[in-house]
């Protein structure tokens, strides 16, 4: 065995690894159970410990260390772009886009069609605060879709659509603009599940012609042009880790 419990210098692989800015926690257990990461030449399991100052971990064969200085990072993804580091499709990922001498990850996800405000990081607890359920970060989206929006459509939405077998929590949806043919809405959610809009919109006859994310608790998009990045200021930051307190909601608005 490669760990001792009884040290107390001992952290959980995934940490460390999120840490090194590898993936996120959830991502790096995925690579843990693929095998793909080692300590000290052997194949880690779920549930390991190590000790950062003396153990060697590697992840598909190269070591990892953790990132002396951290980055926090504002991109307006363009449409066409995956979110993910690597694509095993060898399509344009939003990794191209990002010029800077530090292993970075993106932190939640937009689909491949869906363009706006995304943060990547290499500071694993602060893309852990960012992505744990319970810090409840409200994300405002603005939606273009056709035909029509009734308002029968836009009580249904609001209330909760039931996509995948289970329903959406009840969510903020404003009128924008409206013209023949073409309605654009303002979305704001406070859950991420998978394609959510997208799905809740097919499910009312309604398609989407373009899905933007504009903020993100209270950080904002702002005039960021799109396929450009920007660091987040330290005032940004504060504001994202204050707001992750559930409790606050003043400045998600």
């Amino acid at each position: 065995m490669f760990y001792i419990m009884a040290n107390n210098n001992l952290v959980r692989l995934q940490k460390y690894m999120a840490e090194c800015g590898v993936a996120s926690r959830r991502k790096c257990e995925e690579l843990i159970q693929m095998g793909k990461v080692k300590v000290n030449g052997h194949v880690a399991k779920i549930g390991c410990k190590i000790n950062p100052k003396k153990d060697l971990v590697t992840v598909r064969g190269k070591k990892i260390n953790k990132e002396e200085k951290m980055y926090y990072i504002m991109l307006n993804k363009p449409r066409g772009y995956v979110t993910t580091v690597s694509d095993e499709l060898g399509r344009k990922t939003v990794m191209d886009l990002v010029n800077i001498d530090a292993r970075v990850y993106p932190v939640g996800r937009l689909d491949k069609d869906s363009e706006g405000l995304l943060i990547l990081t290499n500071d694993g607890s602060f893309a852990n605060a960012l992505t744990h359920p319970k810090h409840n970060y409200a994300k405002v989206y603005r939606v273009t879709v056709r035909p029509k929006v009734t308002d029968e459509i836009l009580e249904a939405l609001r209330n909760g659509i039931e996509i995948d077998g289970r329903k959406t929590a009840p969510c903020d949806i404003n009128v924008i603009t409206e013209e023949e043919g073409r309605v654009v809405l303002e979305f704001i959610l406070r859950e991420g599940r998978n394609r959510q809009i997208r799905k809740m919109c097919e499910a009312v006859g309604l398609e989407v012609a373009r899905l933007k994310r504009i903020s993100i608790g209270p950080v904002k998009l702002g005039m960021l042009k799109t396929g450009q990045t920007r660091m987040l200021t330290d005032n940004e930051i504060k504001k994202l880790l204050r707001s992750s307190n559930p409790a606050d909601k003043t400045e998600e608005n």
